[in-house]
């Protein structure tokens, strides 16, 4: 009996065992009894997801998974436990599928009554037993009434009664008071009203906006949109919505997450693998627990939602049959929209129509920003925009120092070997044996069979894809034999590129085992490289000219067919056009300006744009090569897409300001682009409330060699000790975090703290994150995106090391932004200090999370200038010391 088989085996140094009926994993028993409700993936998490204390120690959590296990079962045997019937037809399945404890599950279900089956059926179908949405008439364009400050410190104080807060923060009723400014209604269009908001942890921001967001919401029947960058966020912010709606019926309504259709489940995929694994080829017991899922799932989020992202991985299961978000979700804009059997039961379609009625809707960073510049260039030429974004007037941007990261993402443009074969994927079709998908033929076809030039134009289309590149193509650039043979113009620049590459680095950079891959810039170009440009570029026109043809002809038969066209028929086309839109009137001609650019400019550069070519490795060998071309300043289309448009705007976060700058908001403003705007600013401080002196340290040990792996390893594992678990490290490499790993893991097991570490256990980070959360003496190691996603209040974390200095890593599109941004080589240097600081005092912030809190901030580099720590909390005192010392103010500070 197990929690997580993968991850146990892995801990015992073996291979993922195959499923067997000796083997019962307790986390699949109670993603059958408790489809979509939380459950950590380890002993200690199964325990609290059931009420039961925390087990300590080996025994004790073997014990408590017969318990966990016993509890489960024990549901099952209630008469009162729900949905008796359907749970059995699935269970029978699963008893011929050979799931290990489907005998248990029967029994328990069969000592209650069981009602006749009408039809029977392997409980297996959930696409066709999920209700489907309706249509709404519009909501309409949204009120300007304003919210006032008196208003938000009502209904703030509303909100901390509901969530039995009783305490008195009145820094955070004078920031709801202030955030209010950006839901009063402007006065001329294209200048919004901007507040950058810098709130201390502690503050209780999240409560402090969404008060003034629900009073605009409920006075102007609109929505609020909130942004994160994290999904982790994004969970958090729907969590506190409960106090604003009590009622899950309600809430259900007024709050809705919102993410991009590749976060989804895709039922037409469900559908399609449980056929396959009925026949053999597949997991027919993952995908029999993922349909249970669906039909209790909130909203079919398989990303950061309700779906247990440890499903998929507990067994020896091939990637290619695994019940996981990469097989079920609609990776691929493989969407067919009202040709799909399951439309008016799809997630997404539910989730855009909940998103327009909504009076919060969550969102992320990326999916604004790539919607709204969709939206724009729609409107642009005089079409309806797509809806989701429409009403996008009033954002919160919430980890608000992410906006430029998430714009330089999202405003990007990126020509490279799997980017141009999914392009062909997504034209023709999937061509190799056994994929799954849908080419254009196949969604448009019966569209296009009576309008002959539209049937011209999707042949021609699927005609010109074939010169792009297939499925395999780094075996055919970058092959381990060195025997090159590249297929077409596409394939044929990118293997020019990577001999530019290997010309121009040095051997370790450019090698398959380089950890980061390699770049370099892409002027000067060789001859090749020109040559081969023309004839990629000429191959991307061949494509992208039939498939704005097949637009125009669709839009003609949108309007010519009008009084014939079914509502079915209508939203395939309209889908088929957004498809075509993103593809032929933005990414196409976007690849062909990177090489127009490359042939035409010379030695030159453009001077907002940095052009250059990378290589990709994974496990040593090349796994794709690129030609990338980003803004120096992403912040110029994030003004015109987002920003300028809207009504008011938020940007709010814990770490905005920089004490060592003249004016500490300048770098927040140039990041968030309201340096520009006609209209300045506002901007706000709020200090954290807690103390910081009494409960928090912050040690930079002097005498450990960061670049020796063993002297880091010992000094974690002799902080981790000392602090009795609750460690979190942190790493600027992923090599130096697994080295670290091997070391530590062994001595920490042996003193009873469990050691997780990104990178290197079966688990995404979310699933990690809620172990550590959940294990209040487990230790893990992370990189940049468990800084950013962790949030661990209370004694689960407690010491928090980091391996070196996050200075922003020197690569060409870093430098040109310093030279940009810095100017001369002291301002750049200023430039690099900003960022390296405010990514201290973001992992400083995951440390005291509440005001009772204590914890120990470790810097394992002996060189970290001081000034690096200005941007810490006030009373967060930097002291120098030996690894020993340090070690001894450990033990007795957390003592």
């Amino acid at each position: 009996m197990v929690a997580h088989a993968s991850l146990t085996a892995r801990r015992l140094g073996l291979s993922p065992p195959a499923r067997s009926p000796d083997l019962l994993d307790v986390l699949e028993l109670h993603a059958f009894v408790r489809p979509a409700r939380f459950c950590a993936p380890s002993p200690s998490g199964l325990a609290l997801a059931l009420g039961q204390p925390e087990p300590k120690g080996a025994e004790e959590q073997a014990a408590a998974l017969r318990h966990a296990a016993e509890a489960l079962l024990r549901e099952l045997t209630d008469p009162a436990w729900p949905g008796r019937e359907e749970a059995y037809t699935l269970a029978m399945t699963l008893q011929r599928g050979g799931w290990a404890w489907a005998p248990r599950v029967v029994q328990a279900l069969e000592s209650q009554p069981l009602k006749p089956r009408r039809e029977r059926g392997s409980g297996l179908d959930a696409w066709s037993r999920l209700p489907e949405w309706e249509d709404e008439a519009p909501r309409g364009e949204a009120g300007s009434s304003p919210v006032d400050s008196e208003s938000a410190r009502i209904r703030l104080a509303k909100l901390l009664e509901a969530s039995g807060l009783d305490e008195t923060r009145p820094t955070q009723s004078d920031y709801a008071a202030e955030v209010a400014f950006a839901f009063s209604p402007r006065n001329e269009e294209g200048r919004p009203r901007v507040l950058l908001a810098e709130a201390g942890t502690g503050t209780g921001k999240t409560l402090g906006y969404l008060a003034p967001a629900s009073v605009w919401a409920e006075r102007n029947q609109g929505a609020a949109w909130v942004s994160t960058y994290t999904r982790a966020l994004q969970r958090q912010i729907d969590r506190e919505s409960q106090a604003l709606w009590p009622d899950p019926a309600v809430r259900k309504v007024k709050t809705v997450v919102r993410k991009g259709r590749e976060n989804y489940l895709c039922l037409l995929n469900l559908q399609d693998m449980v056929q396959a694994a009925q026949l053999g080829n597949g997991d027919l017991i993952g995908l029999a627990l993922t349909s249970r899922w669906a039909l209790h799932s909130r909203d079919g989020d398989m990303t950061g939602g309700d779906f247990p992202g440890w499903l998929p991985g507990l067994f020896a299961t091939p990637a290619s049959q695994q019940a996981s978000a990469g097989n079920l979700v609609d990776r691929r804009g493989e969407c067919v929209h009202a040709a799909c059997p399951h439309y008016r039961t799809c997630f997404v379609e539910k989730t855009i129509r909940a998103s327009r009625r909504a009076d919060l809707v969550v969102a992320n960073h990326a999916l604004v920003m790539t919607q709204a510049a969709f939206d724009g260039a729609r409107s642009a030429r005089g079409l309806k925009q797509d809806g989701e974004t429409a009403a996008l007037k009033r954002i919160v941007f919430d980890e608000g120092h992410h906006l430029f990261d998430a714009a330089d993402s999202a405003f990007s443009a990126c020509l490279s070997g799997q980017e141009a074969a999914e392009l062909r994927r997504w034209i023709r079709g999937p061509e190799g044996r056994g994929r799954r998908g849908r080419g254009l033929e196949q969604r448009l076809g019966d569209l296009c069979a009576d309008n002959e030039p539209a049937q011209k134009a999707l042949n021609d289309a699927i005609r010109a894809a074939a010169a792009f590149p297939g499925e395999g193509i780094s075996g055919r650039i970058a092959p381990p034999s060195g025997e090159v043979n590249p297929v077409g113009p596409i394939e044929q620049f990118l293997m020019a590129a990577l001999e530019q590459i290997r010309a121009r680095t040095s051997e370790a950079a450019s090698s398959a085992s380089s950890e980061f891959g390699t770049e370099c810039a892409v002027r000067p170009a060789t001859e090749p490289l020109l040559e081969t440009a023309r004839a990629a570029a000429q191959a991307i026109a061949s494509v992208e000219a039939p498939l704005l043809a097949l637009a125009r002809h669709l839009e003609d038969i949108l309007d010519d067919e009008a009084s014939e066209l079914d509502g079915s028929a209508r939203a395939r086309i309209e889908g088929a056009l957004r498809g075509l839109d993103r593809r032929a009137r933005m990414t196409l001609p976007g690849w062909r300006s990177m090489l127009a650019a490359l042939q035409d400019g010379g030695d030159q550069p453009d001077p907002d744009f940095v052009d250059w070519l990378s290589v990709e490795t994974a496990f040593g060998r090349i796994h794709d090569v690129a030609l990338r071309r980003h803004w120096i300043d992403p912040t110029v289309p994030l003004e015109a897409a987002v920003i300028l448009p809207a009504h008011g705007v938020l940007v709010t976060s814990a770490t905005l300001s920089d004490p060592l700058s003249e004016d500490s908001f300048d770098m927040a403003r140039m990041r968030t682009g309201s340096s520009r705007l006609i209209e300045p600013p506002r901007t706000l401080k709020v200090e954290s409330p807690f103390d910081y002196a009494n409960h928090s340290r912050v040690i930079v040990v002097t005498d450990v060699g960061k670049d020796d792996p063993r002297q880091t390893a010992a000094a974690m594992r002799e902080l981790f000790l000392a602090a009795g678990g609750g460690g979190l490290g942190l790493f600027t490499a992923i090599r130096r975090l697994k080295a670290v790993y091997e070391r530590l893991g062994p001595d920490l097991a042996k003193a009873g703290y469990p050691l997780y570490a990104q990178h290197v256990d079966p688990l995404e980070v979310g699933a990690l994150v809620d172990i550590f959360r959940a294990e209040q003496d487990s230790c893990l190691l992370g990189t940049d995106a468990v800084r950013d996603g962790v949030d661990v209040p209370g004694r689960s974390l407690r010491m928090l090391a980091f391996d070196r200095v996050p200075w922003p890593r020197p690569d060409i599109l870093h430098r040109a932004r310093r030279e940009k941004f810095g100017g001369t080589a002291a301002a750049g240097r200023g430039y690099d200090d900003s960022l390296a600081r405010a990514r201290i005092a973001q992992a400083f912030g995951r440390l005291i999370r509440r005001a009772d809190d204590k914890g120990i901030f470790v810097m394992l580099d002996a060189a970290t200038p001081t000034r690096l720590f200005a941007s810490l909390p006030p009373g967060a005192e930097v002291q120098r010391m030996s690894l020993v010392e340090a070690i001894d103010l450990t033990r007795e500070f957390l003592a």
